[in-house]
């Protein structure tokens, strides 16, 4: 399955996608693009999602357009599913819905909102929101979401950790030696790379200083923001470096770096040449 994407065919897929209703669309983009990975489409479905609700999260969360919404909530006399449906309607994700309801819910009668870290606490555990229809209510709405809110986050977290430990597995295997971000925090490096490899490595000719693991899609603005937060940091400290997109990626990006030697992949290349090869 490709992972590593033309720019023509990722403007297609991201065409396609903003046809599609805003969620189940991995489904019917599977479909429409048999020859990529579900994984793919997945990362793509839900960097979009996070884009557009950047974009339109202030103006859907307007006190009073969540005052319409929690009254209409209310009154819908409904079967359970009523906040996901209203996401539907309304263009938010069904967690960030949820979080705006109970916000809303816990108001005070000065209309000041909530502390955060109560908001976030009942997110993460609805059973200790006081109402028991809106508990339910927000419970589904997490399940129902693959982009935001707790259940989301962690498994984001949880596939971030699970690559990093693959590529460390993978590094053992071919014998090679690194210290990875937790060594490099006790040296007390402030800026550390996933991996920093002990004696570099050279790949296609380039020699390689470091490694970066992302379980994600790399578009051109994703990987512009990586640079900006991380890779660049990692250049100037330790030089030359690689970046794993494991989910793929938009072909040319490392035009971008410039005279910057970043190398991007989508797996651990298996033609690395060991200094004592040279």
């Amino acid at each position: 399955m490709a992972r590593v994407l033309n720019q023509t065919t990722y403007n297609s897929l991201l065409d396609s996608l903003y046809k599609l209703p805003l969620r189940n669309r991995v489904q019917s983009l599977t479909k429409l693009f048999p020859g990529l990975s579900v994984d793919t489409l997945k990362c793509v479905v839900a960097q979009e999602c996070q884009k557009r609700m950047k974009g339109s999260h202030g103006r859907l969360t307007t006190p009073e357009t969540v005052e319409i919404i929690f009254t209409n909530s209310i009154l819908m006399n409904e079967e359970p599913g009523i906040l996901v449906r209203l996401s539907d309607e309304v263009g938010l994700t069904p967690a960030l819905l949820a979080r705006c309801i109970v916000e809303r819910h816990y108001q005070r009668s000065d209309k000041s909102k909530p502390a955060k870290l109560l908001i976030s606490t009942l997110m993460k555990n609805t059973a200790l929101i006081d109402d028991r229809d809106l508990a339910f209510e927000t419970y589904l709405c997490l399940l129902e979401d693959d982009e935001y809110g707790p259940i989301a986050e962690a498994t984001k977290q949880s596939k971030g950790y699970e690559y990093e430990i693959h590529l460390r597995i993978e590094l053992e295997n071919c014998k090679i030696s690194f210290l990875h971000e937790d060594h490099l925090r006790m040296k007390g490096y402030d800026k550390t790379p996933d991996i920093k490899l002990e004696i570099p490595v050279a790949i296609d000719g380039q020699v390689i200083n470091w490694i970066e693991s992302k379980a994600l899609f790399g578009d051109e603005e994703v990987h512009r923001g990586y640079l900006k937060d991380q890779l660049y940091s990692y250049w100037n400290r330790f030089g030359p470096g690689l970046v794993i997109y494991w989910f793929g990626y938009v072909e040319d990006l490392e035009k971008i770096h410039q005279n910057r030697i970043i190398l991007i992949r989508d797996t651990l290349p298996t033609n690395m040449v060991l200094m004592e090869h040279l």
